[in-house]
C-alpha cells in the first residue's frame, strides 16, 4: 500500500504571493444584531449607534450600525485560512483604514484581498514584508471597509521548521 499524501491547509508563504494578485475569499459573513450587540459590550464602547435602536432611528441612517471595528476585524479574519494562516510572523500595522458605506445587521460582508508590494526583510533572515488592501463588500456590492495592512511573513524556509514542531 502507498503511503498517502497529507495536504495541511495554510496560508501562502511569502514566496508564494504575487504582487497585483488579487483573492477572493469565501465564505462570507452574515453580521448578526448579536454579534453586534457582543462586540461592542466586550470592547466597552457604548456608541448609542450600536446599542439604542430608539435613537438610532433618529439619526441619519435610520438604524443601528455594526461597530466598524467588528467590520475590520471580519474583513482581515475572512483573509486569514487563503493567506496568512501558519505563515505570518504578525501585523506591523495599518497605514489606511475607511467606511465608505455603513453595515447593517443582517449584511453579509464579502471579502477580497490584493498584495500590493512584498519585500525580503533586511534583518530577519527567512521573512518579508507585505502590504495587502484588503476589501469588503456587502450583499449588494457596495464597498463598506477598505483597509491597507502591513504584515511581517515567512518564506517557504519556515515550511521545514514548521513540520518539525508540529505547526
Amino acid at each position: 500500500m502507498s503511503e498517502q499524501k497529507v495536504i495541511e491547509q495554510r496560508g501562502l508563504w511569502l514566496d508564494e504571493m504575487e504582487v497585483g494578485a488579487t483573492y477572493k475569499h469565501a465564505p462570507g459573513r452574515t453580521i448578526t444584531e448579536a454579534d453586534n450587540t457582543w462586540f461592542t459590550a466586550v470592547t466597552m464602547n457604548t456608541q448609542a449607534l450600536h446599542l439604542d435602536a430608539a435613537f438610532a432611528e433618529t439619526e441619519p441612517f435610520g438604524q443601528r450600525l455594526v461597530n466598524s471595528m467588528f467590520t475590520l476585524a471580519t474583513l482581515i479574519g475572512l483573509s486569514v485560512t487563503q493567506l496568512t494562516q501558519g505563515t505570518i510572523v504578525g501585523n506591523l500595522g495599518f497605514s489606511e483604514v475607511a467606511f465608505p458605506a455603513p453595515l447593517f445587521h443582517g449584511d453579509t460582508l464579502y471579502a477580497e484581498t490584493t498584495i500590493l508590494d512584498k519585500r525580503n526583510s533586511k534583518s530577519r533572515p527567512g521573512q518579508g514584508i507585505v502590504t495587502l488592501e484588503h476589501r469588503g463588500y456587502n450583499q449588494d456590492g457596495t464597498l463598506v471597509a477598505k483597509a491597507v495592512r502591513q504584515t511581517m511573513m515567512f518564506d517557504s524556509s519556515h515550511a521545514d521548521t514548521a513540520n518539525e514542531t508540529g505547526k
